[in-house]
């Protein structure tokens, strides 16, 4: 009887993208963050329709004329987003933490080819989610506007735009976040320096000149996502699309850095 020799017995491409889709729909952990993710999108989003609707009839002319039911019914994603991008450090720290990712790269022809799979797999959930999420919220948000204030249709200008555009931002931010994983290689290290790029940077860099915090800002992702959100131009900010254009080179770089970091150390 012949012995299968180390190659016979690694992984195809497919094998991992199997292997990754098995460990994200069975870890416990996953299904929690998900459910956060929309309880949390929708849910905020609601509850700030609730409040503008409660308060309409008292809102003046300037906030009238500058209301976006759109941006509005939108809202949650502030706070869903770093759910959601907990999930992307978590698919691979995880691992990290109980040992496993050993056995993982021990079955694979090549730790890249690895990354790619999480990467592949993780893209197609956190999208799917993150699509669902945006759109859910959307329409929570203007049936709750709905017969009080002004409300937006998804054949509206730039409507459809910013609520799939909105899932995307979700999508790419929680990817950024799985290659922070995959650098840092630690969950809670990980954690705290993605939320302090996403909420804490912006708010240090407001204290800058404000000529220089306009040129800084608009490269940011929150700022990038909250011009997504919105139906009409902002101010300082690039286009919604160039904006999603950069956060996607900002997803490719930290790719690249973690590809170099995971095939040139030990597990």
């Amino acid at each position: 009887m012949s012995i299968a020799t180390t190659t016979d017995r690694r992984q195809s491409f497919g094998d991992l993208l199997s292997s990754e889709w098995i460990k994200i729909r069975s870890v416990r952990s996953t299904v929690f963050t998900l459910l956060v993710t929309a309880v949390l999108t929708i849910g905020i989003s609601s509850l700030g329709a609730f409040a503008i609707a409660a308060n309409w009839n008292h809102a003046g002319p300037g906030q009238r004329l500058a209301f976006d039911p759109t941006s509005r019914s939108l809202s949650g994603v502030l706070l869903g987003q770093l759910a959601l991008g907990v999930l992307g450090i978590l698919v691979f720290t995880a691992e990290v933490a109980t040992g496993t990712i050993s056995a993982t790269f021990t079955a694979a022809s090549s730790r890249s080819k690895v990354l790619v799979a999480k990467i592949v797999m993780f893209a197609i959930v956190a999208i799917i989610v993150a699509e669902i999420v945006s759109f859910a919220s959307f329409f929570a948000g203007q049936a709750i506007l709905s017969g009080t204030t002004p409300t937006a249709s998804l054949g509206g200008t730039n409507v459809l735009r910013a609520v799939a555009g909105t899932g995307l931002y979700m999508a790419l931010l929680a990817l950024f976040a799985l290659g922070l994983g995959v650098i840092v290689r630690h969950t809670a290290g990980a954690i705290t320096t993605f939320v302090a790029l996403v909420l804490v940077l912006p708010l240090l860099v407001t204290a800058l000149p404000t000529s220089l915090s306009n040129d800084i800002n608009k490269f940011l992702p929150f700022t990038i996502g909250r011009t997504l959100m919105s139906v009409h131009s902002q101010p300082n900010t690039f286009s919604a699309w160039a904006g999603l254009a950069i956060l996607a080179i900002y997803t490719v770089i930290i790719f690249l850095i973690a590809n170099w970091r995971l095939t040139s150390r030990d597990a």
